[in-house]
């Protein structure tokens, strides 16, 4: 059983790969022997994330917008022009949007709503071909979808689109893993806490804010790369071959 957490010679996509948690999951992978794609919508942090990790292994860039339909056409068909198949995808792309209740925009809900639920969705629904064509019974094909603590409890914060949006994903992860699990794809869920990234910059600006949260987490720090890509690994590797339709929580404890 020595072997149970190698992952060498997969090809993953990850979405939202350029930065926060997408790009520690890439690197772990890459790190690890696994041809990442990663995407996202800003060309230049994307292109410079994919050189920085192409020096530790295989990583190529996807620029695409994931909260439409035809973005996530454009980055399949991409993948398709060079691979037959694929063995995992992490969709990971997200937003967030904090605003009082009183003015928070339609805009903003559809945004939100767009690129953290909608996309894993039809992100998913595309890749099917590719996550069928090499997936058998004793090697499944993979899906994590990036959820969040907010998810599951009041984030205490005015980011209504966001947490209702996660709530959603945990969800979605039950349903697509019980529909696709005859297809040998399984599908699971990562519901970080608190990690330092472009998306909790709010958190991290303002010490005094930042060792309130800290405080909340029995581990007494923020979730770092190893935590989040030794999970991620978890779940591509053999070790996890019949786990399927469930989110881990990765806060430290916070929850508990």
């Amino acid at each position: 059983m020595k072997n149970l957490f190698d992952i060498s010679g997969k090809t993953a996509i990850v979405t939202g790969g350029s930065s926060g948690i997408g790009a520690m999951i890439a690197q772990g992978f890459v790190e690890n022997g696994v041809k990442t794609y990663i995407c996202a919508r800003k060309p230049g942090p994307l292109m410079a994330k994919a050189e920085e990790l192409s020096k530790l292994g295989e990583c190529v860039a996807i620029p695409a917008d994931l909260s439409t339909v035809e973005g996530i056409e454009k980055v399949v068909a991409e993948v398709s022009a060079k691979e037959d198949h694929i063995d995992i995808l992490i969709n990971n792309a997200g937003a967030n949007w904090a605003e009082p209740i009183d003015t928070f925009p339609e805009a903003a809900w559809d945004k939100v709503m767009n690129i953290n639920i909608k996309s894993i969705f039809f992100m998913t629904q595309k890749c099917l071909p590719l996550l069928r064509k090499n997936a058998t019974a004793e090697d499944p094909a993979r899906v994590i979808n990036t959820a969040s603590v907010h998810g599951f409890e009041n984030p205490g914060l005015p980011t209504y689109a966001y947490s209702a949006s996660k709530s959603g994903v945990i969800h979605l992860t039950k349903h697509l893993a019980t529909d696709l699990a005859s297809s040998h794809i399984n599908v699971n869920g990562i519901a970080p806490g608190y990690f330092v990234s472009k998306m909790t910059a709010g958190i991290a600006s303002d010490k005094a804010f930042e060792q309130e949260v800290i405080s909340r987490i029995p581990r007494g720090r923020p979730g770092d790369m190893e935590d989040m890509a030794g999970t991620a690994i978890y779940l591509v590797s053999r070790a996890s071959a019949w786990l399927d339709g469930h989110t881990i929580v990765l806060d430290g404890g916070q929850i508990a």
